[in-house]
């Protein structure tokens, strides 16, 4: 998450706040010409590798809901199997909410493969019973 952006004697600094780990570290990463010089506010290497990534091309999971017809309940939670690029986050959850699955389904069985073509599955997270009657 960007929150600002300062201009250091031609040098841009942007400021995350971590989820790669309980710290929730505050992180800085200053680039200049285009290239990371330094990463500074990090208390272990997840802090270093997620500010990196978070600057270059920010990825995100995605946990949603589909509908399901003949199950025990109406909706089914799924999740993607990695991280996506964070641009493609709500076409991904628009794609999803048009989906109609029916039951039974498995816990971890894949109901979206290669979403958007990232090559990333879209799997259930528990099991849907068929419901009777």
């Amino acid at each position: 998450m960007n929150t600002t952006v300062e201009e250091h004697q031609e040098h841009e600094i942007s400021h995350y706040l971590c989820i790669g780990c309980p710290m929730g570290c505050r992180l800085e990463v200053e680039e200049a010409e285009g290239e990371i010089v330094e990463v500074r506010g990090f208390s272990c290497r997840r802090g270093e590798a997620y500010a990196k990534q978070e600057h270059v091309a920010p990825q995100r999971m995605v946990t949603t809901t589909v509908r399901v017809e003949n199950g025990l309940w109406a909706r089914l939670p799924v999740k993607t199997t990695d991280a996506i690029p964070k641009e493609l986050m709500w076409e991904l959850c628009d794609k999803l909410h048009q989906l109609t699955l029916q039951a039974p389904i498995k816990r971890g069985e894949v109901v979206l493969k290669n979403a958007l073509g990232t090559g990333v599955d879209v799997v259930s997270s528990r099991d849907m019973p068929y419901r009777e009657g």
